[in-house]
């Protein structure tokens, strides 16, 4: 498992960070989240590639590239979470663990934001935990692909 290579994909808007609306989101900038992620991964031995689309294809197209290079998907789907059949299409034909990301808790948001395309896809979600769910996600990922290694 040392060294497993994790997608970390990021959805639109999240180029905005530390700057749109921070009283929902912080103060933190995505380049702040990528450096703890590379953090964090080092840390578990991970190797991420952390990228960000506002773009829905190009989204899709990296998760078709990621599956013959990455072993597992930190995804924050951002707004395509309650709208895109085709991005939950793009992880159901991935046969690699999915962990869905959300900085709020968009349970206590509008309810619109309450339905994901992306969960029943997941094998874990970490919603409200702010920017460290990203290193939450990590951390359970680490876990997933290691217990995967022994089953192999």
């Amino acid at each position: 498992m040392s060294n497993a290579s994790v997608l970390v994909l990021n959805g639109p808007n999240l180029n905005l960070l530390g700057t749109r609306e921070p009283t929902i989101y912080g103060a933190e900038t995505l380049a702040d989240v990528e450096r703890r992620c590379r953090d964090a991964a080092a840390r578990l031995e991970l190797q991420i590639d952390f990228r960000q689309s506002n773009a829905e294809h190009q989204l899709i197209d990296w998760l078709h590239e990621s599956r013959t290079t990455v072993q597992g998907i930190v995804i924050n789907p951002a707004a395509y979470t309650h709208t895109s059949v085709a991005l939950a299409d793009a992880l159901a034909a991935i046969d690699k663990p999915v962990i869905e990301v959300h900085i709020s808790n968009v349970h206590r948001r509008e309810a619109f934001r309450h339905h994901s395309y992306v969960s029943a896809l997941a094998e874990a979600v970490i919603i409200g935990c702010g920017t460290q769910g990203y290193e939450l996600a990590l951390e359970r990922m680490a876990t997933i692909l290691k217990q995967k290694a022994k089953v192999q």
